[in-house]
């Protein structure tokens, strides 16, 4: 099939009923820049239905892997869901989006900020050498609604213990009580000063900047948040200090 590449499903890993991570290999996976997406499809009923998703892995790594949730009412969701192992699935050569560090201003400190399943682009910059070379600093924070969504924590604490005080994971859950995470969204913890607050810093354009990925109302609640401080979206134009990827 022109423009695109079969893989094969390597692991379906289940992080609760919804969550789910499908690692694949193929002969040759598409080329990206961590923090990209590419479409993802399956056939169904004789024609190839696909969605964008951001890939997990890092781009020296030899598999691909895709964190999503599953919509049950979705035509595709479900289908990747409950693929298996040896399962096949198709993979777009084309790759896509500008929630890159190749697409935002050098600075000091960088704050990647996320919800549900779009921690999975941040995950892949984590993992190169580019991020760590390029900040002193990085700290992500992660919005879910309940502590069963907070996927990866053996990955985030590998990273911890390789960086050190160079990386700082805060976590966001907003339904129930869990130890050490902000009992409120991601766009409230800024406007009330409390990620500051527990990092010791202050946010200002001149050494921060700020990625965001998630859903459409914790992008635009923490812009608005951002710009009281005197950060703006950067544009290639118009220079700024805050890039955004929105999953709808």
């Amino acid at each position: 099939m022109e423009g695109w590449v079969e893989a094969t499903v390597v692991e379906n890993k289940r992080w609760n009923q919804r969550l789910c991570s499908l690692r694949v290999t193929a002969d040759e996976l598409p080329e990206f820049r961590a923090g990209q997406f590419l479409r993802l499809g399956l056939e169904v009923d004789g024609e190839l239905v696909a969605r964008p998703y951001s890939l997990v892995n890092a781009p020296h790594e030899a598999e691909g892997e895709f964190y999503f949730n599953k919509v049950d009412e979705g035509p595709l969701s479900p289908r990747l869901h409950s693929l298996e192992q040896g399962g096949k699935v198709w993979l777009s050569k084309m790759v896509a989006g500008f929630l890159t560090l190749d697409d935002i201003p050098p600075g000091k400190r960088l704050w990647m900020l996320a919800t549900g399943t779009a921690l999975g682009p941040f995950l892949s910059i984590l993992k190169t050498e580019q991020v760590w070379q390029q900040y002193q600093q990085v700290m992500l924070v992660h919005g879910v609604r309940s502590a069963d969504e907070l996927a990866y924590s053996d990955l985030i604490s590998e990273i911890q213990k390789q960086q050190g005080e160079n990386f700082v994971f805060l976590k966001s859950v907003t339904r129930e009580i869990v130890v050490d995470a902000l009992p409120q969204r991601i766009p409230d913890a800024i406007a009330a000063g409390h990620l500051e607050a527990l990092l010791g810093v202050t946010i200002n354009p001149d050494e921060d900047r700020v990625m965001l990925c998630g859903n459409p109302g914790m992008v635009e609640g923490c812009v608005t948040q951002l710009e009281i401080k005197g950060l703006k979206r950067h544009r290639r134009r118009n220079p700024g200090q805050v890039v955004m990827e929105i999953y709808k």
